[in-house]
């Protein structure tokens, strides 16, 4: 089963924004991110309403982080690009009327809100601001433009 990294990819591009002088285009980050343009502005575009950035068309033209790292919680990018599924288990649904089916399904759903709730709960406590200090405590000669990252797809 193919992994939806649209949170982990748009956590990546605004930390780096957030160290590049000025805007980045569309192209730029899609090399970055080995991605196409397109599904680049179309992700981009979540953030952009949400009003963490702004793009502006033409030369010299790309996007810009209009907020600070302090003000983005993780949770914030996850509802920005679309709430993707957490989990990609769920239950079965097979036999509705199967009594065993139904006690699984139960005790499973619940323990799918109880872990949900909980990782949203530190996705909202953790702001970018958390992340790029972890990042310079881990690597403190990581001051690079956004060129630096290039994906090994």
């Amino acid at each position: 089963m193919r992994r939806d990294s649209r949170l982990s990819r748009m956590v990546h591009v605004v930390l780096h924004m957030a160290r590049h002088n000025g805007s980045a285009t569309s192209e730029t980050i899609a090399r970055m991110l080995g991605a196409n343009p397109v599904v680049v502005r179309r992700t981009m575009a979540g953030l952009r309403d949400a009003g963490y950035v702004r793009s502006e068309k033409g030369h010299g033209g790309g996007w810009t982080l209009i907020r600070g790292l302090d003000e983005i919680t993780i949770y914030d990018i996850y509802v920005a690009v679309g709430k993707p599924a957490i989990f990609a288990i769920g239950p079965a649904m097979d036999n509705p009327e199967c009594r065993v089916e139904q006690v699984v399904d139960a005790a499973l759903a619940e323990t799918y809100a109880e872990a949900e709730a909980l990782l949203l709960a530190k996705l909202a406590s953790t702001t970018l601001a958390d992340l790029s200090g972890e990042l310079e405590r881990r690597f403190p000669d990581s001051r690079r433009d956004l060129l630096a990252c290039t994906s090994a797809a």
